[in-house]
């Protein structure tokens, strides 16, 4: 789900499209705060890029684009303004920055981080590398810059499988997602060598959990993130990144439906599938429920939370995301 723009669109434009899954009394706390950040940003020549993550009157209310991390990627490379304010986690920001070293990246939040982030440094990588010398570095995107600098190329969810067999090796060594990297081995048969990390919000996602929701309602259509435990992708109808979850729903039309990932994106998908029920196992992301208006007000107005990447680790970094782009879905 990708250019939703909102450059144009009335306050009352924009509560017609997310009423079913904001009450009036919500609405009127955020519209003032909209109105002022849709203002602030054409007078400042600034783009507001949200993950499928945020809650909706940042995802339908200010976002220019909103689309899941390789989507965004993309777009930040693309855009023609002058200050970037990216709404999402730390990392994604620090990706906005590699493919745009001249612009200026805002993150709302400098404290919005990620699990999977933190689990592995830079140093880290350097020691599998000595561990398994020769063989090719794949990191997913949920990574600092600094394990970015240390990989051959990253990938999203969306184009995992396609990006390690693009090396055309025997071999990888695929970070740092452990369940992201069971499910990429089960797809290619390219030895897949992992390290231990998790998403805090995936991990917490059981086959039980799943069954039960099923019992209750036979006719549902279960779709999980790769980032889930096995058992929960087994327990599912179908597996894919955000970008394919939402194609999923909209191709297929479910009567009901259980997206297996951030409960945030559910209410982000449901506007744009009015006749879709959604049943909502509500984890939320702690790192992406950070950013709030109020702080992208204030950023932006202020332009502070700055992101900074040292030259040497931006331009080793950038060549690995600019790999994973070119490659594509």
């Amino acid at each position: 789900m990708t250019g939703q723009n909102l450059k144009n669109d009335s306050l009352d434009d924009i509560y017609k499209k997310i009423s079913s899954v904001m009450p009036e009394i919500e609405w009127k706390v955020h519209a003032p705060l909209i109105e002022k950040i849709n203002i602030l940003k054409k007078e400042k020549n600034a783009v507001i890029l949200a993950h499928n993550y945020q809650t909706p009157e940042i995802y339908h209310g200010i976002a220019d684009i909103s689309a899941d991390s390789l989507a965004l990627a993309v777009e930040a490379s693309k855009t023609s303004a002058n200050i970037i304010v990216l709404c999402g986690v730390h990392f994604m920001a620090e990706t906005a920055k590699l493919m745009n070293p001249q612009k200026k990246v805002l993150l709302p939040d400098m404290q919005a981080g990620c699990s999977l982030a933190s689990s592995i440094t830079g140093e880290d990588v350097r020691m599998l590398k000595e561990k398994y010398p020769g063989v090719p570095v794949v990191s997913y995107v949920n990574t600092s810059a600094e394990v970015k600098a240390e990989t051959d190329v990253c990938c999203t969810s969306a184009n995992a499988v396609k990006v390690v067999e693009s090396l055309g090796v025997d071999k990888v060594i695929f970070l740092p997602d452990h369940y992201l990297a069971n499910y990429v081995q089960k797809n290619t048969k390219v030895k897949i060598i992992s390290w231990q990390g998790t998403c805090i919000v995936h991990e917490k996602f059981t086959a039980k959990e799943v069954d039960d929701i099923r019992k209750q309602n036979p006719e549902i259509k279960i779709i999980a993130h790769p980032e889930c435990p096995p058992d929960v992708i087994s327990a599912s109808d179908f597996a894919g990144s955000t970008s394919g979850m939402v194609k999923y729903v909209k191709e297929n039309q479910p009567k009901k439906v259980l997206l297996v990932t951030e409960c945030t994106m559910s209410d982000n998908v449901q506007v744009e599938n009015p006749n879709v029920q959604f049943i909502k196992p509500c984890n939320l992301c702690p790192y992406m429920k950070k950013i709030t208006l109020g702080k992208i007000f204030d950023c932006l107005r202020n332009e502070t939370n700055e992101i900074k990447i040292s030259h040497n680790i931006a331009t080793m970094a950038r060549k690995s995301v600019q790999r994973m782009v070119e490659i594509g879905r």
